[in-house]
This record gives C-alpha cells, sequence and structure tokens, in this order.
C-alpha cells in the first residue's frame, strides 16, 4: 500500500460534501474517481495533496514515497519556451553532467592520490547519471511533448502565449517527467486529441508507480484502470476492475438493494394491514394478537429506500418533420487560413438516419467543416448541398450560440416566442435549472451548464439534422449516457465532432477520420474504425504534399482532386455494395422470421381433427410446409455467406 485516505470528511457550510471516504491505492495500482458533477471528486484530490484540510480524517503515504497531482487549469506565465519548460524537471541531471564534464577537464592536470580520488568520484557520478536515464533524457523529453500532440515546431513556443489547454499539456508532460511514486490527475484527456489519448493510456498503463485519475472520459478508464472509487451522496464505495465493470456491478447492486427495499415495504403493508384488521374485530385476542405483530413490526431492522439521481436530465431529441433520404452531399470541400491549409478536395455525403462522427487530430479542421456546413464561415472552394425538408440543429461547443447577457429563460423565450412561461419553466427544469436558477445570465453559468442549456435549445428545436461540436465536453458521466440514448434513438440524422471513444462507440454509424488532408470513411463505431485503420490507411491514403500558398494548392488541384475523386469513388462503390448486402441481410430475416412462424402455424393446425380428417387441407398443408423448408435452407445458405 502506497497511499491510504482514512475516514475522511469535508463539508462547506451546511453542504456535506465528504462524509468518512475510506479506499486505498496499492503501489503501482491504477484507480479512478467517479462520480457527478458536484461529488466532490476534484475536492478529494485537492485534500490527499494538501491543498485543503479536511474537517475530519487523515492521508497517509508510504514513507520516502512522491506524489505528484496536475490539477484541471494552469497559471503558467514564465517565458521558457515549451522544450524548456519541461527541460526544467531534468536540472538535476543536467547538472550532474556538467560536473562529470568538469571532471573530465579537472583530472588531465592531477596525478596520484588525487586522480584516484577523482577517478572514485567520476564512477560514482556516471553510474549515477545512467540509472537517471541522463544519456536519453533529451529524447525522452521529445517523446513525451510529441506524445502530448506538440510538434517540433511547437517546442520553440513561449508558454505565456499558449491557450489553457496548451499549458495543462505542458504540465502534463512536466509531471510524468518528473515521475512521482504516486500521480493524481485531474481529467487529464480535455485537452488531447485522440491520437495523444491513446498515447497517454499505454503512458499510464505501463507507469511504474500508482495513479489516481478523476475523469468522465470512460473510454478511458476502461484501457487505463482496474479499481473504481465511487463518490456518491459524500460516501465513497470501492469496485475492482474498469469502468464497465463498475458500471455492471452498480447496476446490479442498485437493482438488488432497490428490491430489498420494495419486497420489505410490501411486507410491511401487508403486516400493517393486518394489524389494522385484527383491531377492527374490536375483542380481546385479536387486539393483543394486533399489538404482538406491532411489537414485531418495530424491531424490523428498516432497509433504507436506495438514494438515486432524481436530478438526471430529461433529454428527448424527436424531429418535427422527416427529411430526404439524401441529407448532406459536400464536394471538393478546401480551406486555409493564410498559408495554413486545412483540408483540400474533401468529398463525402450523408443518408438519412445516419449517425457520423468526424474524428482527427487538434487543428486539422473537424470543427471548420461544420461551421462551414452551418454557414458561420465561407469556403475556399467547393460545393455543401443540403437534401429536401432538411432542418440543421447546431450544437457549438463554445456556446456562441447563447447571448452571455441574457437570462436562461429570456434565452429560450427569445429563441421560441410560441412557448407559454411555464413550457420554458419545464424544460429548463427538464436540464436541473429550477427557480431562481432560470434568471440566471449566461455569463454567469460553467461550462457544464451553458452546455445543458444549448441541449435544451436543441431538444425544442424538432430538428431533423443534428450537428454537434463536442457535445459531451463539460457533462459528467450519468449526462453523458443521457444524451448517448437520445442520441441512438433519435429517428433524425447526425454528424458530430468528438473526442469521447465511449460516446462515438455507443452512437456512430459510420466514423469519417480527417487525415493527412483527407477524409478516410469507415463504415461501423469506434471499435470497428481502430480495426480497420491500418488497412484503410494503407488502401486509401496519399502521400503527404507539402502545400505552402492557396496559389499552391490551386495550382496541383487537378492531380489531386483526380486522385482523390478515384479514392472517393471507390470508396462509394464499395459502400453502396455493403449497403446492398446489408439491406438483402435485413431482408433475408425478415423473411427467416415469417416462414418459420407459418411452419410453427402449420404445426399446430396439423394437430386439429378439422384438419387432419380432410384430406385436401392435410395436402395442402403438407405442400405449403414443405416449399416453406425449402425456401428456409435457401435463406439460411445465402444468410450465411452474406454474414462471412
Amino acid at each position: 500500500m502506497i497511499l491510504a485516505c482514512n475516514s475522511i470528511s469535508k463539508s462547506f457550510g451546511t453542504d456535506q460534501i465528504l462524509s468518512n471516504v475510506t479506499f486505498h491505492i496499492n503501489e503501482r495500482e491504477k484507480a479512478a474517481i467517479v462520480g457527478i458533477n458536484g461529488a466532490g471528486k476534484s475536492t478529494l484530490l485537492k485534500i490527499i495533496m494538501g491543498q485543503l484540510s479536511a474537517d475530519q480524517g487523515d492521508v497517509t503515504l508510504a514513507k520516502g514515497a512522491t506524489i505528484g497531482y496536475l490539477p484541471q487549469h494552469q497559471d503558467l506565465s514564465t517565458e521558457n519556451t515549451i522544450y524548456d519548460e519541461l527541460l526544467e524537471v531534468k536540472q538535476n541531471i543536467i547538472d550532474l553532467d556538467k560536473k562529470i564534464r568538469q571532471l573530465e577537464i579537472d583530472m588531465k592536470n592531477v596525478e596520484g592520490a588525487e586522480l584516484e580520488r577523482m577517478l572514485s568520484t567520476y564512477t560514482r557520478l556516471t553510474h549515477e547519471f545512467e540509472i537517471q536515464n541522463g544519456y536519453a533524457y533529451q529524447s525522452e523529453i521529445t517523446g513525451v511533448l510529441k506524445g502530448l500532440g506538440f510538434t517540433e515546431e511547437d517546442f520553440k513556443k513561449k508558454t505565456s502565449t499558449l491557450s489553457g489547454g496548451q499549458k495543462t499539456r505542458v504540465a502534463l508532460g512536466k509531471l510524468l517527467l518528473t515521475a512521482p511514486d504516486v500521480i493524481l490527475l485531474d481529467e487529464p484527456t480535455n485537452h488531447l486529441d485522440l491520437e495523444s489519448i491513446a498515447w497517454l493510456e499505454t503512458y499510464l498503463t505501463n507507469y511504474n508507480g500508482a495513479v489516481i485519475i478523476v475523469a468522465h472520459d470512460r473510454y478511458f478508464l476502461d484501457r487505463v484502470v482496474t479499481k473504481i472509487v465511487e463518490v456518491d451522496h459524500s460516501k465513497a464505495t470501492v469496485f475492482q476492475g474498469n469502468y464497465t465493470a463498475y458500471a455492471t456491478k452498480k447496476a446490479m447492486l442498485r437493482e438488488a438493494e432497490l428490491k430489498q427495499y420494495l419486497n420489505q415495504q410490501r411486507e410491511i403493508k401487508h403486516q400493517e394491514e393486518v394489524i389494522t384488521k385484527l383491531k377492527s374485530f374490536n375483542r380481546e385476542k385479536s387486539i393483543k394478537r394486533a399489538e404482538s405483530r406491532e411489537k414485531m413490526l418495530n424491531k424490523i431492522e428498516r432497509v433504507e429506500k436506495p438514494i438515486t439521481h432524481e436530478a438526471n436530465m430529461h433529454l428527448q431529441l424527436e424531429p418535427n418533420v422527416t427529411s430526404g433520404n439524401d441529407v448532406l452531399t459536400v464536394e471538393n470541400l478546401s480551406k486555409s487560413f493564410g498559408n495554413h491549409q486545412l483540408f483540400c478536395g474533401l468529398d463525402f455525403d450523408i443518408k438519412r438516419e445516419e449517425k457520423v462522427a468526424i474524428i482527427g487530430k487538434n487543428g486539422t479542421g473537424k470543427t471548420t467543416i461544420l461551421k462551414i456546413i452551418n454557414q458561420i464561415i465561407a469556403a475556399d472552394q467547393g460545393d455543401v448541398k443540403l437534401g429536401s425538408k432538411v432542418n440543421i440543429g447546431y450544437y457549438d461547443q463554445e456556446h456562441h450560440i447563447l447571448h452571455p447577457e441574457k437570462t436562461l429563460f429570456e434565452e429560450l423565450q427569445d429563441a421560441y416566442p410560441n412557448l407559454d412561461n411555464t413550457r420554458i419553466r419545464n424544460v429548463l427544469a427538464a436540464f436541473l435549472f429550477t427557480n431562481d436558477d432560470v434568471f440566471k445570465r449566461v455569463k454567469e453559468l460553467s461550462g457544464g451548464e451553458r452546455g445543458r442549456v444549448s441541449l435544451a435549445k436543441l431538444m425544442l428545436s424538432e430538428a431533423n439534422f443534428l450537428i454537434l461540436d463536442e457535445p459531451t465536453n463539460h457533462l459528467d458521466i450519468v449526462s453523458k449516457e443521457i444524451l448517448e440514448n437520445a442520441i441512438s434513438n433519435y429517428t433524425g440524422t447526425v454528424l458530430y465532432v468528438s473526442h469521447d471513444r465511449y460516446f462515438i462507440n455507443k452512437t456512430a454509424t459510420r466514423i469519417l477520420d480527417l487525415t493527412n488532408n483527407q477524409m478516410l470513411n469507415y463504415i461501423g463505431n469506434y471499435d470497428y474504425y481502430l480495426e480497420k485503420k491500418e488497412e484503410v490507411e494503407k488502401a486509401y491514403m496519399k502521400p503527404v504534399e507539402t502545400v505552402t500558398t492557396a496559389t499552391a494548392v490551386n495550382t496541383n488541384s487537378s492531380t489531386n482532386t483526380s486522385s482523390g475523386a478515384l479514392d472517393w469513388k471507390q470508396q462509394k462503390e464499395e459502400q453502396a455494395k455493403l449497403r446492398k448486402k446489408q439491406n438483402e441481410l435485413k431482408k433475408i430475416e425478415e423473411e427467416i422470421t415469417t416462414l418459420e412462424t407459418r411452419t410453427e402455424e402449420i404445426d399446430e393446425l396439423l394437430t386439429k381433427e378439422e384438419i387432419y380428417t380432410n384430406v385436401s387441407e392435410l395436402v395442402k398443408l403438407n405442400k405449403e410446409k414443405e416449399e416453406a423448408e425449402a425456401r428456409l435452407e435457401e435463406l439460411m445458405e445465402r444468410w450465411e455467406e452474406l454474414s462471412e
């Protein structure tokens, strides 16, 4: 055991945040702290770090163990470059290297006993240098920076000029290079793209120390952690396994607790009814029996009603009008900002009821594509065509669609003037805004609260084509699951950008990977994308061409476009074939079900006297059954072929 929390309690005013929280972490163990927003997860990390004092309880760290912490928000304002900022972590190795180099110089000018002494020191220092990985520390820094999504051009940028997300990545890099015995990470994946998250997963899984993570990224937790500490209504419960194992066990426990509570409530109600009935007889013996039952009832240890999250969002998305089959067609789309080209010659289309995720590294232009489709910014070239009766509902990750000076009530009232006050209040209540909360101004809200207001507006829009930019940002796990269910059950069409792989895996029917200025198509969810990524990139990825100006893009566009068009045509042909096979498979399954149902009906009819005594009817039914079974055999063979 390297870290233990013993009976930690913490209140802010009258709000009890943590109550008798107890758990321990073993050496090299990877654990997650989960719970809804406001449950006290970050508070618990700060108490472990000694940044907040607990009202009662204590934190025990193994003797000599070191601990490091990455909070959600960073304030790096030095004039160091990104590389130099991480180099500071290796200052002891740099100093050691200087001592070794100085000794090498000094030894040239001494002899005898002094030389022997210096040689002994030199041997000791070089051994220490080797143990601390001194010969590879620069490669280690470069590897961590690249893993976290920085390019070599970024290394020279000053940290004071970076965005909040970039500063968080620099701080994470410093922490990983420090390599403490225990690492505490508060939402480490918030500012990472998919490749960087995958790199961090591997790094932490192989990390030689213990790791405690607070995160809403369930895919990340599934791959990294082996223990879950759930903070729920100020109490902590420990579950062994990853996030999926925890969610399964939690659901089973909740169901068992609820069942036990309801069974006891039924028994109590039954006994109370019997007691009332006995007393109503108004006889001495019946009254004594009633009193005896009352005593027994009072001695029962009452099962507390299981606590559930009554304050869940109520999100139901449903289009008002059904769109045409062709929802969106994008042809030869290109966009540059100055000399920086984001993408060139992109082609893709989206059909009704598809749930399409756009993925790719940070800065490749995913959000830009959504903004072009929504006519927020203009493309340099290319066509964007919406299909018949398509009505867009847009969710912007920066929530620019919300007016900062308006109250929540005004935001909905102005957007939907036909709604009465009661309906507006009910909708806001469904997204956890009640009483005077509805009169808060948008600018006063947290990121998560703004996200809920945007979702409320989206629900009211009754759009049939939802375009969502990072819809799960700032949502807790419970809210993410509610959004997943709403998207999965939505009968319209969805196009979204997300870094949440669990969300993508649950909701996407198709993935468009924006990489190397190209759009690669995968007909499946995130797991399918991972399975086919190498194969698809080998088949369709064009060689990288360096483009420095918008003019160069236009000059070479004919070659690129023809090659891209050929790739896209091949992909579309393959998609069409696959869709055709999927449709055939569906029809075969339906016909199999119909024929099996009919053969069962015939078997039942053949047992009836009025049938088996009627020769002509008997022959007719037997012939129908034989034909049905022969057809079933054909269908089964074809089904197996298509399933392969």
